[in-house]
């Protein structure tokens, strides 16, 4: 009963912290909608896409942690960011800021010591300076060219001390600025593979052109070849199947070992490999993303797709080429 009692009495309180960071979600989007906190962040939107330096993230303390992520997010994104410590940057860190950067400071309050070094240095050398705080009167503020006020919440600690809440909206504000610059830049999935070409996440955005088979690779035959040269030809090859082209290499059926099972007892291995191939075999462009390969053999029930550039047969690409770049 006591081990009952505990289990109910704790997940009503991580509940209740849900409810009270979600309700600070919708107060962030509220005024998000309202025209005050909506201009200041197009204006930030635009300074950070504009700028042909870095954008330099700082924050204190819990807020520090959350200037962390959003640099971290940004770096992922295509846009150039690193964290800054406010502690370092008096102590020589100042340097890493050029006039072509964009600082931009997290403090909940607005008044963070350890910030004053950083705020001086950008107003004394013209450096662009975003605020992200809730106060719109603190030294951070006024320091800024450009405020992101962020409306006041309740933190979801019981003393209402503990930065929860408040932290939660930091962040998805930095998120919204990442989403934003994106969208900005025109950051393409292909683009974001560049900066995660390791793990699953990278395989997942890996084409089909960097791991078909090419050339001499590609089982083939002319659309004149018999039931004989063909069956050779695709046992030659590891893929099951061979292609067949026309004198163009343009891409006109297909051969699978299936095919050679339904009609090598009933059928003169003389005839020609166009009486008993398949029409229309599946396609795609070397281009399309690994993933989206792998989906169009399951839904298919097929295990090879043909890839070809403008008709022409390119490449070649099996099932097993795509699961072992670890999609699956």
């Amino acid at each position: 009963m006591k081990s009952a009692f505990f289990q109910t009495r704790y997940a009503a309180s991580a509940l209740k912290t849900l409810d009270i960071e979600m309700q600070a979600l919708e107060t962030l989007k509220t005024a998000l909608q309202g025209p005050d906190l909506s201009r200041e962040v197009e204006r930030a939107i635009a300074a950070l896409a504009a700028t042909r330096g870095r954008v330099i993230v700082t924050g204190m303390g819990k807020s520090g942690h959350i200037a962390r992520k959003i640099a971290a997010t940004m770096r992922s994104t295509g846009t150039s960011a690193l964290y800054l410590h406010p502690g370092e940057a008096s102590h020589g860190d100042l340097g890493v800021i050029t006039k072509q950067d964009v600082v931009l400071a997290i403090t909940w309050s607005g008044e963070t010591a350890e910030l004053g070094d950083i705020l001086h240095y950008c107003n004394h050398y013209g450096v662009t300076l975003i605020v992200a705080t809730s106060h719109a009167e603190s030294t951070a503020a006024r320091a800024a060219d450009i405020a992101l006020i962020m409306p006041p919440v309740r933190e979801a600690c019981p003393n209402e001390l503990a930065p929860t809440s408040s932290t939660t909206i930091q962040l998805v504000l930095g998120d919204a600025l990442a989403v934003a610059l994106i969208e900005a830049r025109g950051f393409t999935s292909s683009d974001f593979r560049v900066f995660h070409p390791g793990g699953k996440l990278g395989a997942q955005l890996s084409t089909v052109g960097e791991i078909m088979g090419t050339g001499d690779a590609i089982p083939r035959v002319g659309g004149d070849a018999s039931l004989t040269s063909a069956t050779i030809e695709m046992s030659r090859k590891r893929y099951g199947c061979t292609a067949v082209v026309d004198a163009d290499d343009r891409l006109i059926g297909a051969f699978t070992d299936g095919d050679l099972r339904r009609c090598i007892t009933v059928h003169d291995l003389n005839d020609n490999i166009g009486l008993h191939m398949s029409v229309n075999p599946l396609t795609v462009s070397a281009d399309t993303l690994a993933s989206d390969a792998l989906r169009i053999l399951n839904e298919n029930a097929v295990s090879v797709l043909f890839v070809v550039d403008a008709g022409k047969l390119v490449g070649i690409v099996h099932m097993h080429d795509i699961v072992r770049t670890g999609v699956a």
